[in-house]
């Protein structure tokens, strides 16, 4: 379970037990979108540095590029054999690290 604001600190991301994620107006606290489509527990969010994307880690062995406010999913990262606990995005927000329990770390542009 995690949690992240954008770098605007108007928007955040929430991580769930339910394989869901949800973007939050930080000011009003109303919920503008729901992500799913992972079957585990998400371990792991993060906004892009821009702000128009959110990584998320699951313990379904995949990582998941989100466009925040349409729910819409971009990219389902595949390839490691064990939960993903760690993911983040680098300063220029084109390529991605993930960390798993298979004792893997992976880049994904």
């Amino acid at each position: 379970l995690d949690v992240a604001f954008d770098y605007t600190g108007q928007h955040l991301v929430t991580a769930s037990a339910d394989g869901t994620a949800r973007i939050y107006n930080a000011v009003t606290q109303s919920c503008l979108s729901r992500l799913t489509g992972h079957s585990g527990e998400i371990s792991k969010v993060i906004f892009n540095p821009q702000g128009t994307r959110v990584l998320t880690a699951s313990s379904d062995k995949t990582a998941r590029v989100w466009d925040p406010f349409s729910g819409n999913c971009l990219q389902t990262l595949e390839g490691h054999s064990d939960e993903i606990f760690s993911a983040t995005f680098n300063y220029e927000g084109d390529t991605i690290i993930t960390g798993s329990k298979d004792n893997t770390c992976r880049l994904w542009k």
